[in-house]
């Protein structure tokens, strides 16, 4: 994997996941991902403008505000549903599909991060095909990773820099 972020078969009609290698501590990763008044800074769909109200570090149950746009702009309300620090987070909002991220250190500099849209977890999976969610959040995951990588190996050049 170089610059671009693999998309995963996931096996379910209802999933979509893409995963990319990062030059950067999964912990300095796990943290930017964790703050979601970072997520418009790494957003690959273009829909996320930036947090409205939440903690400024996720944990299980924690609920944050997201001020969004798709074509018009609206707000969303997520919930925390899957938590494991360092490793793992997961939320989902009203209709409960799930955004989920899994980190996996390679090294003490390099980790492996995955990105999936579940629409399994949603009120009705099939309704999510009616806004053409699946083909849609599987380039949105993609181009997340892309951003995030950029974002963390470039923070993890200035560090190196700054030594």
């Amino acid at each position: 994997m170089g610059d671009m972020a693999e998309i995963i078969d996931t096996g379910s009609k209802w999933a979509r996941s893409a995963r990319i290698v990062i030059k950067a501590p999964v912990g300095e990763i796990f943290d930017m991902v964790a703050d979601p008044a970072q997520h418009h800074r790494f957003d690959g769909s273009g829909m996320v403008e930036g947090v409205v109200k939440g903690p400024t570090r996720l944990e299980l149950g924690s609920r944050f505000g997201m001020q969004m746009r798709y074509k018009l702009p609206y707000r969303t309300s997520n919930e925390v549903v899957e938590f494991e620090d360092g490793r793992l987070i997961a939320w989902c909002h009203f209709n409960h599909h799930r955004w989920r991220y899994e980190f996996e250190p390679i090294d003490d500099h390099t980790t492996v991060v995955t990105e999936t849209f579940d629409g399994s977890t949603a009120r009705f999976p099939p309704g999510l095909l009616l806004i053409n969610a699946y083909a849609g959040n599987q380039i949105a995951v993609a181009k997340t990773l892309v951003r995030l990588k950029a974002l963390m190996e470039s923070a993890a050049a200035a560090d190196g820099d700054a030594k």
